[in-house]
C-alpha cells in the first residue's frame, strides 16, 4: 500500500518569503516538530542534487534519513527524495499566491513502504497527516509573527 499524504495551509506572507524559509534546511527544526537536527552533506545553497541529512524522531523512533533534491524552482516547487531504509519517501513543497496577497503552501509526502512499514502504512499515513498539519500550523505561526514585529531601529 502506497502512502500519499497532502496537506496545505494559507500563510499571510508573500510567496517568496514563505518559500525561502521553508526551503532552507537549517530552519526545518524550528517548524518540523519531529526534526531534531540537520547536516548538510553537500555545499550550500540548496540546489538540484544537494544532499541533506535530517535527524528525527517519529512514532517513538529515532532515525536519520538523507534527502536529495530532485527539483527546485525557487518560489514555486521543491521536490526531495530519500531512497534508503524501509520507507523510501518523496517530499514536495508547492507555493501559490492567494487572492489576499498571502501564500498557499502545499506539503506532500509519498512513498512505498516495505517490510514492517508496509504493514503499518495506514497508521504511518495517519500519523504523517497529523504531524504535517501541526508542522504547517507552526510554520504559519512563525512566519506570520515575523510580520507583526516592529522594525528594528538603526543605530
Amino acid at each position: 500500500m502506497a502512502v500519499d499524504v497532502v496537506t496545505a495551509v494559507e500563510i499571510a506572507r508573500p510567496r517568496a518569503e514563505v518559500a525561502a524559509y521553508a526551503t532552507d534546511p537549517d530552519t526545518a527544526p524550528s517548524w518540523y516538530e519531529n526534526i531534531k537536527g540537520v547536516e548538510w552533506l553537500s555545499s550550500r545553497p540548496l540546489a538540484v542534487g544537494s544532499r541533506v541529512a535530517f535527524r528525527a524522531e517519529f512514532m517513538g523512533r529515532r532515525l536519520t534519513y538523507t534527502y536529495q533534491v530532485r527539483e527546485l524552482i525557487p518560489g514555486e516547487r521543491l521536490v526531495m527524495a530519500t531512497s534508503a531504509g524501509p520507507f523510501p519517501m518523496e517530499t514536495s513543497y508547492g507555493w501559490e499566491d492567494t487572492a489576499s496577497g498571502g501564500t498557499r503552501m502545499t506539503l506532500r509526502n509519498r512513498g512505498e513502504p516495505s517490510g514492517f512499514s508496509k504493514i503499518a502504512a495506514p497508521v504511518l499515513a495517519a500519523a504523517m497527516r497529523r504531524a504535517n498539519r501541526k508542522d504547517l500550523r507552526r510554520l504559519k505561526e512563525i512566519l506570520e509573527s515575523r510580520s507583526a514585529r516592529p522594525p528594528r531601529e538603526e543605530g
